[in-house]
C-alpha cells in the first residue's frame, strides 16, 4: 500500500458530524460493517471515549491491519471476520439486542486495490482472483472460465453497466477454447481489443466495467447490500443512525430504496391519524446522496465517486 491517499477514510468529518448526536457522551455501540484499515473506527473511537466498536471484514488481512492500528483502544475494540450481512449474529452472539450506530464504506478497499496479488486493478498484471476474502469463495478467474455467454453477458450488463456486454461475453469464451484466463492482462488486452475505439475515446479504461462486474459477481456484493441494508436498520435503537458510503449507481439505488421504505408510513391514506406501528421508522439525514467536494477529491481520490446516505431510527418495526 502507498502511503498516500489511500489511508484517508472518505467524508470523515461528515461521518463523524452525523453520528455524534447518537454517540455523544453515553456508553453507545456502534458496528463498522466494513472495517477495512479501520480509518473511520479510529477517528470514532477517538471522539468518543465511551464507545464501544464492533468492527467486521471479509478480509483476514484488513482485519489484521486494523487490530494493530486499534489496538491503543484497547478492550472497546472487538474485531469479527465476517460478511456484514451477518451483522445480527454476530451482534447477538456478544449479547446485544441493539446498536447506536452502523456505519458502512462498500466496494473494495483502498488496501485491496494496491495488493497487486488480490488481482483488483486492472492496471497491473496479477492473478484474477478479486476475492475479498481470499480464503473462501470462486475467484474472476473461475468466472471467466466456467459461465455460460449468456451468464458472463447478464453479470457485465447488470453489474457493469458495460454496453457491449454480449461481444465480450463472446470474445472471452472463444479465448478461453485456447487457453484458460489466469492473469489479468490478457484479460485487459482482449478488452482492448473488443470495445469498439470510439468508446475507448470517450467512456474510461475499457477494463474498468468489466473488472467491476466480475467483482460483484465473485463476492456476492449486491446481494450481501440488499440483506444488511434492512438488517442493519433493524438493529438500531430508536435514535441510532446509520451511515453509508456507496461508490456505484448500482449500490447507491439499493440503499435508496431501503432507506425510502423505511422512512414511509405504512398507514393508508386518507386516515386522518397515523395507525400504531405504520408510522416511518426511519429519518433520513441528508438530502438526496452527498458527495465529496473538489478539495477533498483532490486530497483523495477515492472520494470521487462516493454518494453518501444516512438515517437515523425514530420508530419500532410493527
Amino acid at each position: 500500500m502507498n502511503d498516500g491517499s489511500a489511508h484517508l477514510p472518505v467524508l470523515l468529518d461528515r461521518v463523524l458530524e452525523l453520528f455524534a448526536p447518537a454517540l455523544s457522551g453515553r456508553e453507545a455501540v456502534l458496528v463498522d460493517a466494513t472495517l477495512g484499515l479501520g480509518g473511520h473506527a479510529d477517528a470514532l473511537l477517538s471522539a468518543h471515549p465511551a464507545l464501544r466498536l464492533i468492527g467486521l471484514d471479509r478480509d483476514p488481512n484488513a482485519l489484521e491491519r486494523s487490530r494493530e492500528r486499534l489496538a491503543r483502544h484497547g478492550d472497546r475494540v472487538q474485531l469479527v471476520h465476517a460478511v456484514y450481512d451477518r451483522m445480527p449474529e454476530v451482534v447477538a452472539g456478544l449479547g446485544l439486542s441493539a446498536v447506536d450506530g452502523v456505519l458502512m464504506d462498500l466496494g473494495v478497499s483502498s488496501m485491496q486495490l494496491d495488493l497487486a496479488e488480490r488481482g483488483f486493478a486492472y492496471s497491473r498484471d496479477a492473478p484474477l482472483d478479486m476475492r475479498m476474502d481470499p480464503t473462501a469463495g470462486i475467484t474472476a478467474a473461475d468466472v471467466l472460465n466456467t459461465y455460460s455467454v449468456t451468464d458472463l453477458s447478464r453479470i457485465l450488463r447488470d453489474y457493469g453497466e458495460e454496453r457491449f456486454a454480449q461481444r465480450i461475453a463472446k470474445a472471452v469464451a472463444a479465448e478461453r477454447e485456447k487457453q484458460p484466463f489466469d492473469r489479468s492482462e490478457r484479460l485487459v488486452r482482449l478488452l482492448y481489443a473488443t470495445v469498439p475505439a470510439p468508446s475507448r475515446r470517450t467512456g474510461g479504461h475499457p477494463a474498468k466495467r468489466t473488472f467491476q462486474a466480475l467483482r460483484i459477481e465473485v463476492n456476492g456484493e449486491l446481494e450481501t447490500l440488499r440483506a444488511a441494508v434492512p438488517a442493519a436498520i433493524d438493529l438500531l435503537a430508536v435514535g441510532g443512525r446509520i451511515v453509508v458510503e456507496s461508490y456505484h449507481s448500482l449500490e447507491d439505488r439499493i440503499v435508496k430504496r431501503a432507506f425510502a421504505e423505511r422512512a414511509t408510513s405504512r398507514t393508508p391514506e386518507g386516515l386522518p391519524v397515523e395507525l400504531p406501528g405504520h408510522g416511518p421508522e426511519l429519518r433520513l439525514l441528508v438530502r438526496g446522496a452527498e458527495k465529496a467536494n473538489e478539495q477533498e477529491i483532490e486530497d483523495n481520490p477515492r472520494a470521487s465517486s462516493v454518494r453518501l446516505r444516512a438515517a437515523e431510527r425514530i420508530g419500532a418495526a410493527a
